[in-house]
């Protein structure tokens, strides 16, 4: 069958090759392959800047952000054939640590898990794929055009999570909520904001193409000014950052209104020196007992939480999202991006 790999940390080695079919071992299913969602993930690996093959390969399937449709499954695994699923990306580690071990492995200690599609398990973007019954997630059918939007989508459920966690150290009823970024992680963070009842707000850079009118038609407001400017006037409960840009990082951390939570979930890239003053970021967050907090990656509970949201949300509005589409044969084409990208995707079948 085909599939999508690259030796890792080699830049120039994305192609389509040929592997193996996949055998389903005990309590596996096997799946045929229907899309798998691009991110600045697949990118970076894509870009040789990291990734693990599997141990004694010396290439990686990629694909995290994975939809498949059962072919085969154990008679007790919970699972039919045709039903619609997503593979779970990381695995705790063997000797796990005390998260891992009480199913927290997106908060595992050690750093010794696995990530399919990532580190040291192959991933998705193959025709087709098996997955430990305990590691899948059924989608509602009808996702079946956007249902790769829910591993970003369990993202910001677990950033949801954690925001919640940490505001209910006291009494915490968030009204207004700052989103900074319109990537798919963005919006799909004020989804879940809306789907809570709070006054959303979207920051991005860009004041025409798609995005403006999707956070418009979620119900949220969208914004294109300065963030200190934004914050001063919305003072909000609740940012969450989504750019992935190290000068909006710095001014999100004092983003908030008194006793705010700001969840970061952009990885930003190292090496790029801002001056800022601390000495005033530390005495707004001590002085208004604001939190930070950084959210990455999902486990079990974050991916039925995302499944709901996404069941629950506008079907029209979700495949609004997936602004590009791109056959397995030419996957090369969603790692070079294009003016109003938002989620682009790489069909399987």
């Amino acid at each position: 069958m085909r599939a999508l790999t690259v030796e890792p940390e080699t830049p120039g080695s994305l192609a389509v090759t040929d592997v193996p079919d996949p055998r389903a071992g005990d309590g596996e299913l096997l799946v045929d392959g229907v899309a798998v969602g691009v991110c600045a993930t697949d990118r970076e690996i894509a870009a040789g800047e990291y990734g693990e093959a599997p141990p004694g390969s010396g290439r990686l399937v990629l694909g995290h952000e994975s939809l498949g449709r059962v072919r085969e499954a154990p008679p007790d695994s919970g699972f039919s054939p045709r039903d619609l699923v997503v593979g779970v990306v990381r695995r705790p580690d063997p000797e796990p640590c005390g998260a891992c071990a009480r199913g927290e492995f997106d908060m595992c200690r050690n750093g010794r898990y696995t990530e399919r599609g990532i580190k040291g398990i192959d991933g998705f973007a193959s025709q087709a794929w098996t997955v430990e019954a305990d590691y899948a997630v059924r989608l509602d059918p009808a996702l079946e055009e956007v249902g790769m939007l829910l591993e970003p989508t369990t993202v910001v459920a677990k950033a949801w999570e954690q925001v919640e966690a940490v505001g209910s150290r006291s009494w915490f009823e968030p009204r207004t909520v700052l989103v900074t970024g319109a990537g798919p992680i963005g919006l799909l963070a004020a989804l879940l904001g809306v789907q809570r009842g709070l006054d959303v707000h979207v920051l991005d850079r860009v004041a025409e193409g798609p995005k403006p009118a999707l956070v418009r038609d979620l119900g949220a407001a969208y914004h294109d000014r300065p963030l200190t400017e934004l914050a001063d006037d919305l003072q909000p409960d609740v940012v969450i950052e989504a750019t992935g840009s190290s000068a909006v990082v710095l001014d999100a951390l004092a983003a908030s209104g008194t006793y705010g939570v700001t969840c970061l979930t952009s990885v930003t890239p190292t090496g790029r020196h801002l001056r800022f003053d601390a000495g005033a970021v530390n005495r707004e967050l001590v002085l208004e007992n604001d939190a930070v907090v950084g959210s990455v990656n999902a486990n079990l509970r974050h991916y039925r939480q995302g499944a709901e949201a996404l069941a629950r949300a506008d079907l029209d509005w979700l495949r609004r999202l997936v602004t590009r589409r791109v056959p397995l044969e030419r996957a090369d084409e969603a790692f070079t991006a294009q003016d109003d990208d938002i989620k682009v995707v790489v069909d399987l079948g």
